[in-house]
């Protein structure tokens, strides 16, 4: 589970993220350099993948633990591992 501090850093971090696609769709109206548009769209991922790295280091923290903790280890193993597969397709 999220922290304040951890919301309000990935809200703050949502809100560039989409400032980022709003900037993609005005290169796009603007027919820009496909590369330079391709280069935004990467640095756009990038920074989703960053959201979800937090999100997965507190789920780790605190459920996965807590899962843990209440010998739900196997259970909390396994939903990890699926999100984590998901993540890296």
């Amino acid at each position: 589970m999220l922290d304040d501090k951890e919301k309000i850093d990935i809200k703050k971090r949502l809100r560039r993220i989409s400032g980022q696609i709003n900037g993609i769709e005005k290169m796009i109206d603007e027919s820009r350099y496909c590369v330079e548009v391709l280069q935004q769209i990467m640095a756009a991922r990038a920074a989703l993948n960053q959201v979800a790295l937090i999100m997965i280091e507190s789920h780790t923290k605190s459920c996965v633990v807590n899962a843990i903790r209440e010998d739900r280890t196997e259970e909390a193993i396994d939903e990890l591992m699926g999100v984590l597969s998901k993540f890296t397709k």
